[in-house]
C-alpha cells in the first residue's frame, strides 16, 4: 500500500475509533502511564512531543508533570477528542496539531522529551519515524517508544488477525528489531521493559471497526486459539468470555550529546 492510501486508511479507521479508543480502560491504565513517566524521566522543565498522540491520554498524563506537551496526530477527530479530554482534566500546558509525522513538522532539537505509544505497528516505515523523533529531540534529551511486540515465530499469525481487526495495522516489530533500531539511531542508556495488557475480546472489538464480515472471523481465530496460543496472546476464558494479553514493549533512551 502506498503512503497516501495508508494515511487514508488510518484517518478512516481512527475517526471512528476516537471516542471508543479513549474510553477503553486499558488505554488509561494508571500503572502503564506511570511506568512510561518513570522510564522517561519526565520533569517540570521538560518540553514534550507526543507523536501520533491519538486522543491525548498519554499527552495529558505527561502534561501533569512536564512544562509543556505538544501532541500531533494525522486524524482530526483524534485531536478534537484530545482537546475535550484536556478540558475535562483542566490542563492548560498542551498544544495540539493535526499533521503527518513523517517528516515531523518541527525544527531540530525542539523538544527535550519525545514519546509515542501504540503507533509503530501503524507506520509503513517505523524506523524513519523513530529517526525523526531523535532529530527533534535535544542533545542529551530522551526518546521513548511503547508499542506491541511479538516474537518472530508468533508475529505472522498475529498480524493476520490484527489486520482483520484494524485494516490500518502494518506489521508488528519483534523485541530484537526494536532494540536494533535503538542502537542504529544512536540512543544511549537504553532501558527496556516488557508488560502485558489484558483485554476482553468483545470490549476490544466494540472499540474497533473491522471490514464487514471480519469481526466473526476474528472471534473464530480466537476461539480456535484457546489452549494453543499460536497468536502469542495467551487467549483464555474468564466467566465464559475470551480474554487475552497484548505483549508490550517500552523502550527509553537518551540522545547523545
Amino acid at each position: 500500500m502506498n503512503k497516501t492510501k495508508h494515511d487514508q486508511s488510518i484517518v478512516h479507521q481512527f475517526t471512528r475509533q476516537a471516542v471508543p479508543f479513549s474510553r477503553q480502560p486499558a488505554h488509561s491504565q494508571e500503572s502503564f502511564l506511570n511506568l512510561m513517566l518513570e522510564m522517561s524521566g519526565a520533569g517540570p522543565e521538560d518540553t514534550v512531543l507526543d507523536v501520533a498522540c491519538g486522543p491525548g491520554l498519554v499527552a495529558c498524563a505527561f502534561a501533569a508533570r512536564a512544562k509543556h506537551v505538544t501532541g500531533i496526530d494525522l486524524t482530526p477527530a483524534m485531536i478534537e477528542r484530545a482537546r475535550q479530554i484536556q478540558r475535562e482534566k483542566q490542563l492548560t500546558n498542551l498544544t495540539w496539531q493535526i499533521g503527518n509525522v513523517l517528516p515531523l513538522p518541527f525544527s531540530d532539537e525542539a523538544f527535550s522529551l519525545v514519546i509515542t505509544r501504540y503507533t509503530f505497528h501503524h507506520f509503513l516505515d517505523p524506523r524513519a519515524v523513530w529517526a525523526e523523533m531523535v532529530r527533534v529531540c535535544t542533545r542529551g534529551g530522551r526518546v521513548l517508544v511503547a508499542d506491541l511486540t511479538m516474537p518472530p515465530e508468533k508475529r505472522d499469525f498475529f498480524d493476520v488477525a490484527e489486520k482483520l481487526r484494524d485494516p490500518s495495522h502494518t506489521r508488528t516489530l519483534t523485541p530484537a528489531e526494536f532494540q536494533q533500531m535503538a542502537v542504529e539511531l544512536g540512543l544511549q542508556e537504553v532501558r527496556t521493559e516488557f508488560i502485558k495488557s489484558e483485554r476482553n475480546l468483545e470490549t476490544h472489538l466494540r472499540a474497533s471497526f473491522p471490514d464487514p464480515g471480519d469481526e466473526e472471523k476474528i472471534r473464530k481465530i480466537f476461539r480456535e486459539d484457546l489452549g494453543k496460543d499460536a497468536l502469542g496472546l495467551g487467549a483464555h476464558l474468564k466467566r465464559g468470555e475470551i480474554y487475552f494479553h497484548y505483549p508490550l514493549i517500552i523502550l527509553a533512551g537518551r540522545k547523545g550529546r
